[in-house]
């Protein structure tokens, strides 16, 4: 009997990651990377005001080449036994489509227009569109926001969908439906001509579309309309029916088969959101927490359907039954700025640096090149060695972590960041200990909100790079959490669980939770909290709530 394979597809922020899976062990035969081209080289966006755009082609270009190079790597007889391919992406990362459901961007007329690409997750453009949406939600009897936390955020969907269409006339006019990323690209690999046909997974038509049964389906027309007028009708071109990751959308179409050099018998998956895959790759247990720790973070938590009952998480990402695992209510929650934050503090201190290098007579510019690349590699982990041997005090420099606003508990993207307590004392070392705190209180927050809405969590699941590479931010986030972390082994969480999701899809296993014990790669080590710091971090916490309340104060009034 032949071996069974399968592929699960990652999209992240900066690049696309394809491994093809053994179903029976979770053993990874091949992998590739694809960073996206126009991405790299930031086309399409404006930092300055929070656009950030990626065309579709940097998709399609890096789906073909990694899946491509993974077969070369695993050879022909693997090759020949791949049975499914499930893909997870970014989310809210959706865009504009015409009738037959093709990017605008790849239509005549539209090729470099960002407003026909896809918007990514941390396009903050929609502001002033999620707080219209909020404000004219609380005129309605029925609340269209209970499911995702009672706030609406510029990161998703409505919001976004409104601003394009308010921005952007010639988009406007050749609009007709609008598509998250995890759900087209099932739609492509499967051949799809017709929007209308398109299978959208319940995670992102839940977290972020405001899809539940309740409504039955997403909130009525005249919620929209009366929102704006550019709505009205809208919903009738979207859908009316969600399916779980665990579900197949079709087959590879001829062309894809061809293009791949696989079968038109390989399964397509319904498509989802990276951390929840990924939290079914880190083989996530009901009540425990699993961050997937990237540029920024999503937190998912599975519980029984039957235990929450009538509980509605206040300030959270939504509440969606089988988001995550068919039977169990997926809830997620997350912080815009994890790594980036960590990133900025990277950049700010790197930028005097490069100036003075680039303008340099004595050094080559291959030299100045490497140089650059060195310091920029090896900064982090400098800062972070000596930021550990700092200790803790109560009165030391103190941070908040909204670089990219507040994501969760109370999505607010309007908010900054701050640092507090600053003298001539502060040094690079104890400015990034503040910022690496600040984004553990964050972390603390999340948890407690949970908590206070009577949904206990037991302990937490670390992945994605930040928790792979840097035990000092782990072990201060065990400490400030004063729980233990597990840190899974797998270094493709998300690719993997969508392979675990692409193996159920396919029927190799009855459900994804079997898939999930077969094919986890389980844990490599723990981070156990230190009690002898919970006092002091505990009273910094309350401290950076505190000045955490006094920016909001400023920034909204």
């Amino acid at each position: 009997m032949n071996t069974a394979y399968v592929i699960g597809v990652d999209y992240g922020t900066d690049s696309v990651r394809s491994i093809i899976v053994n179903t029976a062990n979770g053993q990874e035969v091949a992998s590739d990377v694809f960073y996206y081209p126009r991405w790299k080289n930031q086309l399409y966006c404006d930092v300055s005001v929070n656009q950030f755009r990626q065309h579709p082609l940097d998709y399609i270009e890096g789906l073909e080449q990694t899946i491509k190079r993974c077969l070369l790597q695993a050879g022909a007889n693997v090759s020949a036994n791949i049975k499914a391919i499930s893909i997870d992406t970014t989310g809210s990362s959706p865009v504009i489509v015409n009738k037959q459901g093709t990017p605008l961007a790849m239509t005549p007329g539209f090729e470099t227009d960002p407003n026909a690409m896809f918007i990514l997750w941390k396009d903050h453009t929609g502001v002033k569109e999620a707080t219209e949406i909020n404000e004219h939600a609380a005129k309605f009897d029925v609340n269209y926001l209970q499911y995702v936390g009672g706030i609406y955020s510029s990161e998703w969907f409505w919001a976004k969908l409104l601003h394009v269409l308010r921005a952007d006339e010639k988009v406007k006019d050749a609009a007709y439906s609008f598509v998250e990323h995890c759900d087209w690209i099932p739609f492509l690999l499967t051949g799809g001509n017709d929007v209308a046909t398109m299978k959208r997974g319940i995670c992102s038509a839940g977290h972020k579309a405001l899809f539940a049964k309740e409504f039955g389906g997403l909130p009525p027309n005249e919620f929209f309309k009366s929102l704006d007028p550019l709505l009205d009708g809208f919903t009738s071109r979207l859908f009316n029916k969600a399916y779980t990751s665990s579900e197949c959308t079709g087959n590879l179409s001829s062309e894809w088969a061809e293009r791949l050099g696989l079968s038109t018998d390989v399964v397509i998956g319904v498509g989802a959101f990276d951390a929840h895959m990924g939290a079914v790759g880190g083989q996530i247990e009901p009540y425990y927490l699993s961050k997937v720790m990237g540029t920024s973070t999503c937190d998912i938590l599975v519980v029984p359907e039957d235990d929450v009952k009538d509980i509605l998480v206040k300030g959270i990402c939504g509440q969606v039954p089988g988001s995550v695992i068919p039977g169990m209510m997926g809830m997620e929650a997350g912080q815009s700025a994890f790594g980036d934050a960590y990133a900025w503090f990277r950049n700010l201190l790197m930028w005097p640096f490069k100036q003075m290098l680039n303008q340099s007579d004595i050094i080559d510019a291959d030299k100045i090149k490497a140089l650059i690349d060195e310091s920029e590699n090896k900064l982090i982990a400098e800062l972070s060695k000596y930021a550990e041997q700092l200790g803790i005090n109560e009165d030391d420099e103190l941070a908040v972590d909204w670089f990219n606003g507040r994501r969760t508990p109370d999505a607010n993207q309007m908010l900054e960041g701050g640092f507090y307590g600053l003298s001539l004392g502060s040094n690079a070392p104890r400015m990034f200990k503040a910022v690496v705190e600040s984004t553990c209180f964050g972390a603390k927050a999340i948890v407690e909100r949970f908590i206070e809405e009577k949904i206990p969590v037991k302990g937490l699941i670390g992945m994605g790079g930040v928790a792979k590479k840097s035990p000092f931010i782990m072990q201060m986030m065990a400490d400030i959490m004063q729980m233990p972390i597990r840190i899974h082994k797998s270094e493709q969480t998300c690719a993997a669980g969508a392979a675990m999701f692409a193996a159920t899809a396919a029927g190799l296993y009855n459900k994804v939770e079997d898939a999930m014990q077969a094919m986890g790669r389980g844990f490599e080590t723990t981070f156990y909290p230190d009690a002898s710091k919970a006092e002091v971090y505990q009273k910094r916490y309350e401290r950076y709530k505190k000045f955490g309340h006094a920016i909001e104060e400023l920034t909204m009034n």
